[in-house]
Parts: C-alpha cells; structure tokens; sequence
C-alpha cells in the first residue's frame, strides 16, 4: 500500500500523521487534506454513491508535521442525493471544512456532449516540472507533472492558460476518487506564470465536480489538465480547469479562488 492510500486509511479511522514530505511551504498540500476529508465522507455512506461535488475551504494551514482529526457528518441523505460535511483540525483548531454530493444516476431527458478536450502535445515531448530547492514544494515528489499549456510559474507569462499532464510518480494499485481529488490540486495556481519571481500563493476555496459515468483509468495513465483564469486583481484570482483523459474524454472540472501575495 503507497504512503497516500495509507493516509487515506488513516482518515476513516479519524486521525492521521502527517509527514514532512507532504509539506507546501509550513502548511501541508491542501489536495492531500481534501481527498482525506472525502474518505472520511465516504466512510459514512450507506451505499455506493459517487462523488458528484466536492466543495473545500482552506481555514488556516495544517502544519506538515503534527497529526490531524478528521469527522464527517451527514446533513441529509435523499432518494438519490447524500449531503455531508467533513472537517479537519490540528491542535484544536479547524484547518479545513469540506462538503461532498454523493449523487445516483437516473434517467434523464437532457444529453449534452463533454467539452472537448484542448490539443496537447504528448507527456514525453512535455517538460517536467522543475525540483527547486526551496521553491518546488516538497510534496511535489509524490506526482509527475509535465508542462505543455501556458508558462512555468514564475517565468513572466502573459498567457491566461497554464497545465500539461499529470499522474502519481509511483503507480497506486488503483486510481479511485480520493487519488483524483489529490491529483487536481497538484498544479500550481495559474497565476503564478504572471510573476516574475517566486511569491506566496495559496488557494482560499476549491470547487471539483466530477463526471459519471468515469472514463476508465489506469494506476500508471497520465491526465491532461487545463487551467484558465477567468480574472485576478487584488490579490485574489478566479480559475477554472478542465481535467481529460489521453484520448480527451472529460474527467473532471474545477474552481479555485486563489491568493497571492505579490
């Protein structure tokens, strides 16, 4: 079993150590947390519901070396539709609050295609993602990213897009829900090409909706994801981002707001 399926483990039994190599910055990385919070959320399910939404809000930074509680409640289970909420604390303060759709399919007279995916070269012609010495995060060990859209952070970039390939550096034995919601969060915001220098960044809330029926995907496959920035003034910016499988069959979509302190 891998260092995040034993994490995820851990988080339905309620309690969980962090470690260092999970660290971005002092905090931990916030898509570990949250695909923590949507095991704890899942352990309360009385059936198999997918996931159809998951809403995150960062409260405050969950150091990377101490351990966390993680609780679930259900709010409301319907017909078709369960409602729940997860929170983590540490030290006895709460670091992150989480809300999961766990919905079941019926049938519907509304069909409409997926968006297509954009055109991306493939990941062996794409560059990998730079390990920076105290600027990479640490937790960037545990996935493989490939930059092929926009530009690097920190380069100058003009360019409104950012994002390439991505997947777990060591295989899991599968690729479930939990390892989509920690995989979406692994890219950079996409402000960050717009500076020229490193600067502190951080997301403030997270949306993710995921597509059912899922498209099949394999431990070792790489996932295309695309990020688009909507607006960005203030310190604050508004992003979304699309998430396909290698034959462009749409997986996942997402909303950040984000801050950066430059």
């Amino acid at each position: 079993m891998s260092d995040f399926d034993n994490l995820m483990h851990a988080a339905r039994e309620g309690r969980a150590d962090l470690t260092p190599d999970w660290g971005q910055g002092r905090a931990t990385f916030g898509g570990l947390l949250a695909a923590m919070a949507h095991e704890a959320m899942r352990g309360q399910l009385v059936d198999e519901r997918p996931l159809r939404s998951l809403a995150v809000s960062f409260v405050g930074p969950a150091a990377p070396d101490q351990p966390v509680d993680v609780s679930a409640e259900i709010l409301r289970q319907g017909k078709a539709v369960t409602q729940v909420e997860s929170r983590i604390h540490q030290g006895g303060d709460t670091v992150m609050v989480a809300m999961g759709s766990f919905g079941s399919g019926r049938e519907s007279v509304v069909s409409v295609d997926q968006e297509a995916a954009p055109e991306a070269p493939d990941p062996g012609s794409a560059q990998p993602m730079p390990q920076i010495e105290g600027v990479t995060p640490d937790f960037m060990r545990h996935y493989d990213l490939r930059f092929c859209l926009g530009g690097f952070p920190f380069s100058g970039s003009s360019d409104r897009t950012m994002g390439g390939w991505m997947r777990f550096s060591e295989a899991p034995p599968a690729i479930t829900h939990s390892h989509l919601v920690a995989l979406v969060d692994t890219w950079p915001p996409a402000v960050l090409p717009h500076l020229s220098q490193p600067a502190p960044a951080s997301t403030l809330s997270w949306t993710m909706e995921l597509v059912h029926p899922m498209p099949s995907i394999g431990p070792s496959d790489w996932l295309l994801y695309r990020a688009t920035i909507d607006q960005a003034r203030d310190g604050y910016g508004l992003t979304r981002a699309g998430i396909w499988t290698a034959e462009g069959e749409l997986v996942a979509r997402s909303q950040q707001t984000v801050t950066v302190f430059a």
